[in-house]
């Protein structure tokens, strides 16, 4: 029996975040350069978000591009936002025959102008599906997402709409980057790599933590079912104990 038979689809995860890690060490393990790696990356994405889909996963969030990496050589940032563009022309035909909706979060200001526009392109063509929502993090940061939210709550403060009684947790989640998101039930990372990386720090407070020694571009659906069925064998207990879960 596989994975996927296992899975309990009444105690499914609404949210899964995952971060896509191991790129270029894939292809470095293969003599290749670091970019061949991220265009094989791209199947795993395509076979991941066909087995959610599948499986009736509402939300799936993806970290592709972190603010972070714009720090790395310019050849692979350049060669990566070309990737992107290709993939979402390429692949906005299977997102419209899946009912997926594509969202996105993060400083889309700091992405090249073609690169926007496809996405905006993307996005507006996938707005009335109603499947899974996929949301690839870009230019993401939690600490500056955080700051900006901050601010933001600060600015209503200062103007008077808001009164520092009124910030609650709710309050502060509504000026996320994610907040038409549920939080994330459980949170993926590929390649042996024991960090969070600066990814939905406030969403993932409560988020079961799933770590596969698979480099990215050899994780697929299957290793996807394993992650929920593993999740599902947990007890999510919120600071309670047992007896008042069971």
């Amino acid at each position: 029996m596989g994975f996927k038979e296992q899975i309990d689809t009444a105690r499914l995860p609404q949210h899964i975040a995952v971060i896509m890690d191991g790129n270029g060490r894939w292809a470095k393990g293969k003599g290749k350069l670091r970019v061949f790696g991220h265009h094989n990356g791209v199947l795993s994405v395509r076979d991941v978000v066909e087995g959610a889909g599948e499986l009736g996963i509402k939300y799936l969030t993806l970290y592709t591009f972190s603010s972070e990496n714009w720090n790395r050589p310019k050849f692979e940032v350049t060669a990566i936002m070309e990737l992107l563009i290709s993939t979402i022309n390429k692949e906005i035909r299977k997102l419209m025959d899946n009912n997926v909706r594509l969202n996105t979060i993060g400083d889309m200001d700091m992405l090249p102008a073609k690169c926007s526009a496809e996405l905006n392109n993307a996005i507006t063509q996938t707005a009335g599906n109603t499947g899974l929502v996929l949301t690839l993090a870009l230019s993401y940061s939690s600490r500056r997402e955080i700051v900006q939210a901050t601010q933001a709550i600060a600015r209503k403060v200062e103007s008077g709409e808001l009164k520092a009684a009124d910030i609650t947790e709710e309050v502060f989640s509504q000026h996320l980057h994610t907040s038409n998101l549920p939080d994330p039930e459980l949170l993926i990372r590929t390649s042996g790599e024991y960090r969070i990386s600066n990814y939905l720090l406030w969403q993932i407070a409560y988020a079961e933590l799933y770590f596969t020694d698979k480099l990215w571009p050899d994780f697929r659906r299957e290793d996807l079912f394993e992650a929920i069925l593993d999740y599902q064998k947990r007890e999510r207990r919120f600071g309670m104990i047992s007896e008042q879960i069971n």
